[in-house]
């Protein structure tokens, strides 16, 4: 396999779902609709696309390949995963604190 596209297995596979996810937080809820909420779900959704990709790398190169080639990728999916959740979990609540303090 291409080492590149190795590297980048997880994201590739996880695109379509962060997409889904992204645009629910993107749509969701639907008013206020204004230009700092805009900015803060920009930021929020490109802060989780980065946490995923540095975590899935730093994963990936720290995976001990004692237990098959394959783990690699598994550990790298599961902790990149969960950053992308996590980061978006967080800027759900703050978001949603934020509008109910308006």
């Amino acid at each position: 396999m291409n080492p590149l596209v190795e590297l980048n297995l997880a994201l590739i596979l996880f695109l379509p779902w962060f997409l889904i996810l992204g645009v629910l937080f993107w749509l969701f809820p639907r008013e206020p609709r204004t230009a700092a909420r805009r900015a803060f779900d920009a930021v929020a959704l490109l802060l989780a696309l980065v946490a995923f990709v540095l975590s899935v790398h730093w994963a990936h190169g720290s995976a001990d390949p004692v237990y098959g080639p394959m783990w690699r990728q598994v550990l790298a999916t599961a902790i990149g995963y969960g950053a992308f959740l996590a980061v978006m979990t967080v800027a759900f609540f703050l978001r949603r604190r934020w509008l109910r303090a308006r």
